[in-house]
């Protein structure tokens, strides 16, 4: 039986400035498909699909829903037509309840003569919760409460609960542990069975291929072709994506290396109260060392913690000349750095350029004279010099950083620290939202920085990335080290699985 199309994109457009960021992509998605949608970070993805859901206008071409034209004005115009995004960064606001945030847009179905009735629509939310399998987030809580994995949970339940014709994943799994992906995999496939359509938006090559039906790649904008799942391997894609063979290590290639004895970090009886109990490790010079376990088990807080970051924090951290970390300004002084897994909030400012995130931890180094004035023309040349290793895609280093897509928005914050030439790196989910090419570069970089002496805590969700980059791996638990796994060839995901539940 012939496939029936659901979705159509007929030569649809979108420029930024002199960027083209879709070119006259014209694509077909059917009924009850995963539709994967794959490309290099600036490739036009999140473009095309937040055209399709309000969040940006078309500059031309359009979209065929049912046989009907849709041109969202905004997400919730689009929810209004059956069509639903769950976005890269946080999709729910501050300030509004769980239940608000799921039913907003939507709250007339909850007033009567003027008045909003907020217990039926907590009742509403908390039946939505369970039916997930989300219950032990509360309608009636403030969603700041929750973490940023807790908020996508309560967005995959706003953007699904009434059955939308097309759902948009756009990188919604590198926010989430292996449990997260698990639940998001199930709505897709809920999706998928009433006769739903998915766009699934990853960088994730095996996920993909393991997930979808149908996969698309986009080149720089362009529309390159489409593929069954089923017919295609890893590296067909990778050479779809980036137009060449790649070449070079993905991962460290060595084994057996002796780390240094010398170490440059000591943390001693870290506790944060709630998240984390009792932690202590020793960091040396030229060592990775890995930080993994599911959502809750207190490893992001482990990266605050180090970075002076943590509200509350107990216990102790120490560098090797005997100075305490105990806030930020101490940390980036002493030649800490940090990324946070929540990149918009808390690892760039949307709202300025390219060249002032890359300079900010920078300035004083760049500055000249007692008042450390900088030089506009030296300025200029940094932020250049660094936007440039980290081949950030833009059109100069005075476009905003809220301009770029998420993997070049990542690229930024990690060009921040390269060039602030940071001894200690403290990589929370380094490689989040990064497409395959771009994550190479980055284990290149990682490894080139630890063959310099340069010492890295990474915390990642990613187990291959963990196995694949670290000399040693701690495994969190419940807020506390609960196992710690040397490098091995022999090592595998299930060695660390092991530990985390």
């Amino acid at each position: 039986m012939a496939k029936e199309v659901r979705l159509e994109a007929v030569d649809v457009c979108k420029s930024f400035g002199i960027t083209k960021a879709v070119q006259h992509v014209s694509e077909k998605f059917y009924k009850g498909e995963i539709h994967a949608l794959i490309g290099e970070n600036g490739s036009g993805k999140s473009t095309l699909t937040n055209m399709l859901t309000g969040i940006y206008s078309k500059d031309s071409g359009k979209f065929i829903l049912d046989g009907e034209e849709i041109n969202a004005k905004n997400q919730v115009d689009a929810n209004n037509h059956g069509v639903a995004i769950i976005v890269q960064e946080l999709g729910t606001l501050d300030g509004l309840t769980v239940a608000e945030n799921i039913f907003l847009g939507h709250e007339d179905k909850f007033v009567k003569h003027g008045i909003k009735n907020t217990n039926a629509m907590n009742r509403e939310a908390n039946k939505l919760l369970k039916d997930y399998g989300f219950e032990r987030i509360k309608a009636a809580d403030l969603v700041d409460d929750y973490n940023f994995e807790d908020r996508k949970l309560v967005e995959i339940v706003k953007s699904t609960y009434f059955e939308p014709k097309v759902l948009v994943v756009d990188e919604t799994t590198t926010a989430l542990s292996q449990e997260g992906r698990e639940e998001l995999y199930k709505v897709m496939e809920r999706v998928k069975g009433y006769g739903g359509t998915v766009i699934f938006i990853s960088h994730d090559l095996p996920e993909v291929i393991d997930k979808s039906d149908t996969i698309t790649i986009l080149r720089d904008g362009v529309y390159i072709g489409t593929v069954e799942s089923s017919a295609v391997t890893e590296d067909d894609l990778k050479k779809m994506m980036v137009g060449r063979e790649m070449t070079g290590n993905y991962y460290r290639a060595d084994y057996g290396e002796k780390v240094s004895d010398d170490v440059v970090l000591s943390v001693k009886g870290v506790t944060v109260p709630n998240l984390i109990s009792d932690i202590s490790f020793d960091l040396h010079k030229g060592e990775i060392l890995g930080f993994g376990g599911l959502s809750e088990s207190g490893m992001h807080e482990v990266g605050k913690a180090v970075f002076g970051a943590s509200f509350d924090r107990q216990g102790s951290v120490i560098l090797k000349d005997g100075t305490h970390i105990n806030d930020i300004p101490t940390a980036i002084k002493h030649s800490i750095a940090y990324t946070s897994k929540d990149r918009d909030n808390e690892s760039v400012i949307l709202n300025q350029s390219i060249g002032d995130n890359i300079a900010l931890p920078s300035l004083d180094r760049l500055g000249n004279g007692p008042l450390k004035i900088q030089s506009d023309k030296k300025l200029t040349e940094f932020e250049d010099k660094y936007a440039k290793e980290l081949s950030v895609k833009m059109v100069n280093t005075k476009q905003f950083v809220s301009e770029l897509s998420g993997g070049n928005k990542q690229k930024v914050v990690l060009a921040r620290w390269v060039g602030a030439d940071s001894d200690i790196l403290v990589l929370d989910s380094p490689t989040r939202g990064i497409d395959i090419k771009v994550k190479q570069d980055i284990y290149q970089l990682m490894d080139e920085m630890r063959k310099s002496g340069k010492s890295i805590i990474m915390i990642s969700e990613e187990l291959m990335e963990l196995i694949g980059m670290c000399d040693r791996i701690l495994i969190m638990k419940d807020g506390k080290i609960n196992g710690e796994l040397m490098r091995d060839k022999a090592l595998d995901e299930n060695a660390l699985i092991s530990k985390m539940v």
